[in-house]
């Protein structure tokens, strides 16, 4: 018995449509969206890996300062 593959659907605005039932313009718009998306969720993690860089040169500089002049700065 062959297995039956779920239609592919996108939901807009609260209305459920299928890929098939969609133009091409419809599709090619989705796949627009889709790639957008992949796109900021890249761009997430190369902030993210930029933040934490960033805290370990701060903490890097911190180490290098002479100690009285960080504790001078804490105060």
């Amino acid at each position: 018995m062959p297995s039956m593959k779920p239609t592919p659907t996108i939901n807009v605005n609260g209305t459920k449509y299928t890929m098939a039932d969609l133009s091409d313009a419809a599709r090619a718009q989705v796949l627009n969206i889709q790639t957008v998306d992949r796109e900021i969720n890249r761009l997430k993690m190369q902030l993210a890996i930029a933040q934490t860089a960033r805290l370990t040169y701060a903490a890097a500089l911190n180490a290098a300062l002479p100690a009285a002049e960080a504790e001078a700065k804490k105060a």
